[in-house]
């Protein structure tokens, strides 16, 4: 019987000619990620087991991202432990402010993941790299700083579930979107410890931002991982943002790294088992909305009334990205938010605040009303930059809307897309963005 796209890529890092779903195999790995939060739990946990140094100092990301610029005395704290344990252990992509981006943005955008990897990080949203191809998943602390020991990492090989897509999405509709009328239809644990496979011709219409933002959020569904195949645009995307020092095995020239990541490419196999097959036209795909309190709550705009706001947030690991900010100046340009409405922009990285500053994209929304923050983490985990009072209700692009995620228990989360954020910012209210432009 034939491999999935995930199957292939572990069995290779295992050293296996194959595997099968439910096997446990030991897996070597080629990035291990931490950040401010979980990074000094597993720092700990290194000192406690004596271990002695990390396996490869190039193969460690460390991205303090959550609380920093820090916030308070424990967050200061937090960040020198992991700007101590970087320092003695000569941690070549240590991310200090100034650097420092949202880590599942910042990674691909320096090239420190590329197709056919094996990455685990203590953050559940580290599955955001299968955009790229390559098998990521998060952990815990503990098995982070095993990882960051030894190199090695455990698995249960997961069964998989392929998302068959055809045509292209309409105007005003965003990976976000299908990914939210994905959780919508299987539910927040319908992938449960599955991946997520995403296959057909529709994909080559989806833009890698896109793509990672529908791979970041299949942690939402259950998933143990989220995965697309290497394409045109991944190949693109990877050679643009190559980094030479982190891949030296490639060689050097374009025709050297196309065969080294032709190498690296994992296609499922034509018998490839899945549990479960959907077929999902994305013409038909609407602006959609999760309601409190599960990212499952899916709703599209005939099925949603007059719900009044206070804050809109743009930003996260999930939707802070360039195409994301364009999108939002684009029908924010012109026109100034609604009267009592906060909202809070945040590039997910310094490339993508620049970028939008030549673009003039900061100017557009200063002159509506919203605030610029540097990159952070802080409002989609009630951190800090966005924090929401009893009963106060928001509209995100970020990924989870549980009880109290953002603030306050009684306060409410509704994620969406940059341009349903960016239309409720105008209006005060839940708002269909294809009614604003």
């Amino acid at each position: 019987m034939g491999m999935t796209m995930t199957q292939k890529i572990l069995a290779a890092h295992a050293g296996l000619s194959s595997v099968r779903a439910g096997d446990l195999i030991e897996a070597d790995l080629d990035l291990v990620l931490g950040n401010d939060i979980t990074s000094p739990v597993a720092i700990r946990e290194m000192d406690r087991f004596s271990a002695q140094g990390v396996f490869n100092k190039d193969k460690i990301a460390l991205v303090p991202d959550h609380f920093v610029p820090n916030k308070d005395i424990k967050s200061a704290e937090n960040c020198k432990c992991v700007r101590e344990f970087a320092r003695r252990n000569e941690i070549t992509n240590y991310f200090e402010v100034g650097e420092m981006g949202i880590e599942h943005a910042l990674l691909p955008e320096k090239g420190l993941v590329i197709p056919g990897d094996a990455v685990i990080g203590a953050d559940s949203h580290t599955c955001t790299y299968g955009a790229l191809g390559a098998f990521s998943t998060g952990v815990g602390s503990t098995d982070m700083a095993a990882g960051m020991a030894t190199g090695r990492a455990w698995f249960k090989v997961p069964s998989a579930i392929r998302f068959e897509l055809t045509g292209e999405l309409p105007a005003m509709v965003s990976g976000k979107d299908l990914i939210l009328h994905i959780i919508g239809m299987i539910g927040v644990d319908g992938a449960l410890y599955q991946s997520m496979e995403f296959t057909g011709p529709g994909v080559s219409s989806l833009s890698m931002d896109d793509r990672f933002t529908i791979a970041n959020m299949a942690i939402e569904a259950g998933a143990k991982n989220g995965i697309f195949p290497v394409d045109e645009k991944t190949a693109a995307y990877v050679e643009e943002h190559w980094n030479a020092r982190q891949h030296p095995a490639a060689g050097e020239g374009k025709d050297s790294i196309s065969a080294f990541l032709k190498e690296r490419t994992f296609l499922p196999d034509e018998d490839a088992p899945y549990t479960a097959v959907y077929e999902i036209d994305l013409t038909k795909v609407q602006p959609t909305v999760s309601f409190p309190h599960l990212p499952e709550n899916a709703r599209t705009f005939d099925e949603i009334g007059d719900i009044a706001i206070d804050q809109v947030v743009i930003g996260s690991c999930t939707n802070g990205r360039i195409d994301d900010i364009r999108t939002a100046a684009s029908i924010l340009k012109g026109r100034h938010v609604a009267p009592g409405i906060r909202c809070i922009i945040i590039p997910a990285t310094q490339a993508v605040y620049l970028q939008a500053m030549e673009e003039g994209l900061l100017k557009i929304f200063i002159e509506a009303g919203a605030v610029v923050s540097t990159p952070t983490c802080g409002p989609c985990l009630g951190g800090y930059m966005g924090v929401l009072a009893a009963k106060e209700r928001c509209v995100s692009t970020t990924n989870r809307n549980f009880v109290g995620r953002m603030g306050d228990v009684t306060s409410e989360i509704y994620l969406a897309s940059p341009a349903t954020a960016a239309a409720s910012a105008l209006t005060g209210k839940l708002t269909d963005p294809r009614s604003v432009v």
